[in-house]
Order: C-alpha cells, then sequence, then structure tokens
C-alpha cells in the first residue's frame, strides 16, 4: 500500500483552482521531485500533503500508518527565520513537538533522537550557537535534522538547496540521497529539473495540472525533459 496516494485531486487557493484532477502514488523508499514553473501548484500541493489545504475535490490516502504529524517538514527559508534567535540544540529537539502530545518536557528519547540526527547531520559540535549566526548551510542542516526529528519515515522538503552555493548545494543533495538510501521516503520540491533526474527515484512535473508522473528514467526520455532542460531525448 503507498504512504500517499492522491487521488482526482482538485486544490484551490483563495478560491481560485491551482491544480485539476491530480493523481499519484508515494510509496514507502520512494524519492519523488516535484518539479514545475513558479505558480504552478508545487508548495499548495505540498501544504495539502500536510493538511494544511484541504482538496476543493479529490482525496489524499495515508497509509501503512502514516500519519500528517509525523511527517518531516523543511519549509522555504524567509530573511524573519534566517535570524531567529534560537540555539541549535533548540531548533533541532523542537522537531519532536509534534509527536509529544500534551507532555509539557522533552523526554530522554527526544533528546537521544536529537542527539543522534545532530550527529548524522554533523552539527553536533555547534549544538550551543545561535542559529541566526549560522551559515546558509549550516541553518540547512540544522532545519533538516529537526524534520527528521519528527519522523521515522517521511520527508517533504520545499526547495532545501534554494541559495545555498554550489559546493553546499551538493553537500545537501549528498545527505538527502543518503537519508533516502538508509529508507526515508523522500518529497522534495524542486526548481533544478536536472538535479532531480540525477537523485530522484520518481518525477511529478506540474504546470496548474498533471503534466507527467512517472519515474526519473521515463521522464528523462520524455518530450517533458526534453522541453524543459533543452536537450534531446537520451
Amino acid at each position: 500500500m503507498a504512504l500517499i496516494s492522491c487521488k482526482n485531486l482538485t486544490l484551490a487557493y483563495e478560491g481560485k483552482s491551482v491544480l485539476t484532477d491530480l493523481s499519484f502514488d508515494v510509496k514507502q523508499g520512494d524519492y519523488l521531485c516535484i518539479v514545475g514553473e513558479n505558480g504552478s501548484g508545487k508548495s499548495t500541493l505540498m501544504k495539502s500533503l500536510l493538511g494544511l489545504l484541504k482538496p476543493a475535490s479529490g482525496e489524499i490516502v495515508y497509509g501503512d500508518g502514516l500519519r500528517q504529524n509525523e511527517i518531516g517538514y523543511l519549509p522555504q527559508q524567509t530573511e524573519i527565520q534566517r535570524d531567529f534567535p534560537a540555539s541549535v540544540w533548540e531548533v533541532v529537539i523542537s522537531g519532536t513537538l509534534g509527536k509529544r502530545g500534551l507532555k509539557p518536557f522533552y523526554s530522554a528519547k527526544d533528546k537521544a533522537l536529537a542527539k543522534k540526527n545532530m550527529q548524522l547531520l554533523s552539527i553536533d559540535k555547534i549544538k550551543r550557537q545561535s542559529y541566526q549566526n549560522l551559515s546558509g548551510g549550516q541553518q540547512q542542516r540544522v532545519l533538516l535534522a529537526r524534520a527528521m526529528c519528527a519522523t521515522t519515515s517521511m520527508l517533504l522538503l520545499d526547495e532545501p538547496v534554494a541559495g545555498l552555493d554550489p559546493v553546499v548545494t551538493a553537500e545537501m543533495y549528498k545527505i538527502i540521497k543518503e537519508l533516502n538510501d538508509n529508507g526515508t521516503t523522500v518529497i522534495m520540491i524542486s526548481h533544478d529539473i536536472a538535479a532531480a533526474a540525477e537523485y530522484a527515484s520518481h518525477i511529478l512535473h506540474l504546470h496548474n495540472k498533471h503534466l507527467f508522473y512517472g519515474t526519473k528514467e521515463e521522464y528523462i526520455f520524455s518530450d517533458f525533459y526534453c522541453k524543459f532542460c533543452g536537450g534531446d531525448k537520451k
């Protein structure tokens, strides 16, 4: 059974239709990259998957025990968020809040999970530093560690390499791929179609409707890849 199954989905924002008749599945271990131009509905779809926006029609079905509050989410950063006055440790461990319910304090399990994810992303040595004083790449690692604290199965990443230099971008793509290789299902919004074709297992290409959904191999041989990447079919 799919972790997420979207069936004949129509999404609207402020009364205006954004996406229509969209159907696709995300299975355990998939690495789905959602691509498309600005305004094509990518962020609206992400909000719907998180339960923040109700579909105008159709349905989103969650399977294999997946719950919305157990999906790790890394949003696009704003300037205000970059100046957030908290320590690295405080930001990372806050990712466990969605699973804690009404418990007032972090448990030993929460702390152990935060420590583990910080070590995985090589940010444990800066845990006492202020988030706002970090480089863009370090901040993204912190936010990714926070998202990992919210989930054992699925990450939703909204433009995780936006604004990063090429070296740090390559590092982030490598980290995300390693997480996927180790069993975490990934759904990522990206403008980088070439990188999507390299790292993802599946591609969903949007333009206010379902232009393409399939494996990356199918996508590379499609007219859509040729058109948007300016190349010839392989």
